[in-house]
């Protein structure tokens, strides 16, 4: 079980004020319910870990109902006994599908415009409950993510823990480079770290790519072995409390050559560069800007195709998005409280890349760093 959230300075507890922002958005995109199904929104809203379950969230009462299945009703009994949870949170046990559940609950109240998480859920889900909920159904994109975004005390007492867990075994880490054996094993040996430092899971399939293949942005180990010259990404993230830490070393295998040196100095300056401009108010495409403009400078901006950074949480991959302007997407502008990403990264087919990655937190006057500043470029 849970341990029951801390209360702010109101006497209002954390996930109380979670639901509260959520009811404003709702109200001003005058919504009666919203229906919340992704999993890592579930446990955001109601601190129960599941693997299916329906939140109700209505918009002008206090009631919550949990919709969940015979697995996990005892354990909300007691999230509620013990105060654990939300205010006004109720278990709706679920006999038959949830979306049978779904719409007996909102056809049971007299609420009218409902949203749904349209990023999580099937077309056929939506259309059963389009011909048997007799409501209005509103799609809703990112609703609760973008809440999730701003990261409040206790989550960053926990992001904070694990970027620190996870800088300290950068070293032991670099060090398995070393020993010249396939990708596969030095991953294992790093997600042997990642446990031994006290986190409960890997945030990812761990990533070691060497030589040719730390050409490849998201290359899976194979049974290469490293070999001397070898540039060599290592990227890897553990689970804490469940929040998500994530970070990238690159380092090279004996002697590294001028080409591989100039590569790495140019991804260091770019990712320097980029933490240089995290302030509040700033866009996130100007971070993205700012790292590409360094890369572009060496010769290297084609060099550089994915975004430079990426929010985390519940998820190891979630808003804000650090990258360049989207025509479909809103603008985001950074604020206090936000956690991501900063890692540029270089790609040269036939010779390797290059990726830097640590996690940063948006402060009232600027940036703190939650991993460990990479130094030079590390020989083994």
């Amino acid at each position: 079980m849970t341990e029951k959230l801390s209360d702010t300075s109101d006497g209002m507890t954390l996930l109380d004020g979670r639901i509260m922002r959520l009811r404003e958005v709702a109200r001003a995109n005058k919504l009666d319910a919203v229906v919340v199904s992704h999993l890592s929104n579930l446990f955001y809203l109601t601190h129960l870990r599941t693997s299916a379950g329906v939140l109700v969230v209505d918009v002008n009462d206090d009631r919550l109902r949990f919709l969940l299945d015979f697995r996990y009703q005892t354990a909300a009994a007691a999230l509620i006994r013990e105060r654990c949870g939300p205010s006004g949170l109720e278990v709706v046990p679920v006999t038959g599908s949830y979306e049978e559940a779904v719409a007996a609950v909102l056809n049971s109240t007299s609420v009218a415009r409902v949203g749904l998480e349209a990023d999580h859920m099937t077309v056929r889900q939506w259309q059963w409950l389009d011909r048997h909920a007799h409501v209005s159904l509103v799609p809703l994109v990112e609703l609760v993510e973008r809440l999730r975004m701003i990261k409040d005390e206790g989550e960053l007492a926990i992001l904070r823990r694990a970027g620190r867990l996870l800088s300290e075994i950068v070293p032991d880490v670099m060090a398995l480079a070393a020993l010249k054996r396939p990708e596969v094993e030095i991953a294992r040996g790093i997600d042997q770290l990642v446990l031994e430092a006290g986190f409960e899971r890997t945030a990812f399939e761990t990533i070691v790519a060497s030589g040719p293949n730390s050409a490849l942005p998201h290359a899976h180990p194979t049974a290469r072995k490293l070999s001397n010259g070898d540039l060599v990404i290592l990227d890897f993230g553990g689970v804490l409390d469940g929040y998500c830490v994530d970070i990238s070393r690159t380092v090279v295998v004996g002697i590294a050559d001028a080409e591989c040196k100039r590569l790495y100095s140019a991804v260091q300056e770019a990712q320097r560069a980029a933490i240089d401009k995290v302030i509040p108010g700033e866009s996130a495409e100007q971070i993205d800007a700012a790292a590409r403009d360094v890369l572009d400078s060496y010769g290297l901006g084609e060099a550089f195709g994915h975004s430079t950074g990426h929010g985390l949480g519940l998820d190891v991959h979630e808003l804000p998005r650090i990258g360049r302007k989207q025509v479909t997407a809103e603008p985001v502008m950074l604020a206090r409280g936000m956690v991501f990403t900063i890692e540029p990264g270089v790609y040269v087919p036939g010779l390797g890349g290059v990726r830097i990655e640590d996690d940063v937190l948006v402060t009232a006057s600027g940036v703190e760093r939650l991993t460990y500043s990479a130094g030079e470029l590390v020989a083994t």
